[in-house]
């Protein structure tokens, strides 16, 4: 085998998250006397943590203190309404499952908060994920490498040993940054062509087929 460790992302990569994220970002907009932003809009503010994710929702000339006061809302919120909708991808229990049964360490490194991420992996996936981290205060947040090297030291591996898996360009941008190689996935919030442009070393269309990069 390949590889024996696995860094995935979290939201459009193991998680579906979208409808949980749109309902909670606009219930703060429209509380705080915003116009709500549609569907399409929340998908494409998406991956690089909450924060950047409300700045791009406020309207563009919102002050930085506009901006921490409607964050700040958001957690709230979130941290309380994030299990309303999401769920696990088709097939990425049962490849987690399968991981598992091979010794493959797994761990998942996301720009949503620390916290949320840590929650939402014990919820949906308990012990099939050793280790969780998010956005946080001791490190950089991806595309820098800080919290997957973090995460490799936590679960005892090396980047030899290990390959990233994610749904964006952000994702391929930190698994080069962590000297990973880079499984892109095609379901998540923005394809395989976005993947393709950023150069992603492999692309899957369906969980199972992890199997056979880690395997061939």
């Amino acid at each position: 085998m390949k590889f024996n460790t696995i860094i995935f992302d979290l939201d459009g990569t193991l998680l579906n998250t979208i409808d949980d994220l749109v309902e909670n970002v606009n219930l703060v907009l429209k509380q705080q006397g915003y116009p709500v932003r549609t569907f399409t809009e929340i998908k494409s503010f998406i991956g690089d943590g909450i924060f950047m994710l409300i700045t791009r929702a406020l309207p563009k000339d919102s002050t930085r203190q506009e901006i921490l006061r409607c964050f700040d809302i958001f957690t709230n919120y979130y941290l309380t309404n994030m299990y309303n909708h999401s769920k696990p991808y088709d097939g990425i229990i049962e490849l987690l499952k399968e991981l598992k049964l091979r010794n493959i360490k797994t761990a998942v490194v996301s720009n949503k908060l620390d916290q949320a991420t840590q929650k939402m992996c014990q919820h949906y996936f308990g012990d099939l994920i050793s280790v969780a981290i998010g956005d946080n205060k001791e490190r950089k947040r991806k595309p820098e490498p800080d919290n997957v090297l973090e995460a490799l030291k936590q679960i005892g591996s090396t980047q030899e040993e290990s390959v990233y898996v994610g749904d964006t360009k952000i994702d391929v941008e930190t698994a080069r940054n962590s000297k990973l190689p880079v499984v892109g996935v095609s379901w998540g919030y923005r394809g395989r062509d976005e993947l393709s442009e950023a150069k992603a070393d492999y692309i899957i269309d369906e969980p199972w087929q992890l199997l056979e990069y880690m395997i061939n």
